[in-house]
């Protein structure tokens, strides 16, 4: 039995990241695990803890009672909860002073299938609601519904949202605002040089206001999350949204790494293969979010979704480097041969930092944000958040500033001085390099 509690307690260190808040139900089905978790919630001093159970059922007809319940439990009590197990000082953690415990099934009325409970919860901390089977092989079959939230004694109203997660909606809101900004000032640029405009631009276009809209619908869909604790149909058009984003967005970095409309009209074979590739792999990716955000943090399958997530998104994030590398190649073959130092030069310039700027934004988003959100205090979730907006609208900015319409850019006519600086300067990189 110790053993399963301390795979409980790899799965919370695992899994405690994607916790969102909310009122969810799970179906139970003939489950004979020892611990069932549910779902985490960061509690101000004002929380509650509705609990619904329904259609109980166990495998076995005479089942010790007492040995079946819910419980609340922090991270760091768990931790001791195993100790005492290992120790032998308890044999169910339903025994432990260190855990709340919510109901326990001696607690039924005789006969009754179901029951409801309110539980308050005064302790400012981030809590896992879970379920103890301490009876071996015991199966049990139930309907569990839950309600977590917390009471703003300010302004009256309940709170559905993790306290770490209160802010988001507001955050939200200000990065759409700033996104539709910087979506005026394209427009605005692009109609300014739309005698040098390609079509790359307007992607680029698409891929702002997508990404706005995505930014709208996780606004709105936290928004209803915290006043109702359901999302009434915003998650839907944030999934649609994030998963058009997801897509453009990668597509994007690969046509500006393959250098497509504003440097060659065309995309090669392998390029096309590498967008092949991507494409599907981004539609898995998406999957993988729904079930990993439907299913809830502790759902039986949430692990596994999640992993898929993680290969999916690495795969995506190390195929989209490749047309940039092989632009770069392609760029010092050509420079050697065409007679247009400068201009290579510059273009060999811009795909390197393009290259470096991509490397950064995958390795921030996927695993500085990663690392923040693990040693983050649950009241300040809301960081890592911001910190991969942040770092997505940095990369949105630096990239639209670098392949903006201009008439003076990498791709156009330079003069003798800056040809003959830029020859030198290729030869001196050729002799850096042998």
């Amino acid at each position: 039995m110790a053993a399963h509690f301390a795979l409980f307690t790899i799965s919370i260190t695992l899994l405690i990241v994607v916790a969102v808040a909310e009122i969810r139900s799970t179906q139970i089905r003939s489950d004979s695990r020892s611990t069932i978790p549910f779902d985490e919630f960061g509690y101000t001093h004002i929380g509650r803890l509705n609990l619904t159970v329904t259609d109980i059922s166990f495998s076995a007809q005479k089942t010790p009672l007492s040995q079946l319940g819910f419980f609340l439990c922090t991270l760091d009590a768990w931790v001791h909860v195993l100790e005492q197990l290992q120790e032998g000082e308890i044999h169910c953690p339903l025994e432990s002073n260190l855990i709340k415990k919510v109901f326990t099934f001696d607690q039924l009325q005789p006969s009754s299938r179901e029951f409801s409970t309110s539980f308050i919860v005064s302790d400012a901390n981030q809590f896992t609601l879970a379920f103890a089977n301490c009876m071996p092989n015991l199966e049990v079959t139930m309907n569990v519904h839950s309600v977590m939230y917390n009471f703003n004694p300010k302004t009256g109203e309940l709170d559905f949202l993790s306290t770490g997660k209160t802010a988001l909606p507001v955050i939200y809101l200000l990065l759409f605002i700033v996104y539709v900004l910087l979506g005026g000032v394209w427009i605005y640029t692009l109609y300014r040089k739309r005698l040098t405009v390609y079509k790359v631009h307007f992607f680029m276009l698409a891929v702002l206001i997508l990404k706005a809209l995505d930014l709208l619908c996780e606004d709105e869909d936290k928004s209803y999350i915290k006043r109702t604790g359901t999302a009434h149909g915003w998650d839907v058009l944030f999934y649609i949204f994030s998963f058009l984003k997801g897509i453009t967005l990668f597509t994007l970095i690969i046509l500006i790494g393959t250098g497509w409309s504003f440097v060659k009209p065309y995309l090669q074979d392998k390029e096309k293969k590498v967008l092949m590739i991507v494409i599907p792999l981004q539609v898995v990716a998406n999957v993988a979010q729904v079930m990993i955000d439907e299913t809830g943090p502790f759902g039986e399958s949430s692990y596994t979704w999640k992993q898929v997530f993680l290969l999916v998104d690495i795969v995506c994030c190390c195929a989209v480097l490749f047309p940039i590398m092989w632009s770069i190649k392609n760029l010092r073959e050509v420079a050697k041969t065409d007679g247009k130092a400068a201009v290579n030069l510059m273009k060999l310039t811009l795909f390197r930092q393009y290259y470096i700027i991509v490397v950064c934004y995958i390795y921030f988003t996927r695993v500085v944000v990663y690392g923040l959100e693990t040693i983050t205090s649950y009241r300040y979730q809301w960081t890592s958040v911001v910190a991969a907006e942040l770092a997505t609208l940095a990369f949105y900015v630096f990239t639209g500033y670098n392949f903006r319409p201009k008439v003076h850019n990498p791709y156009f006519a330079i003069d003798d001085e800056e040809e003959e600086a830029a020859s030198e300067a290729l030869k001196l990189e050729d002799e850096f390099e042998l």
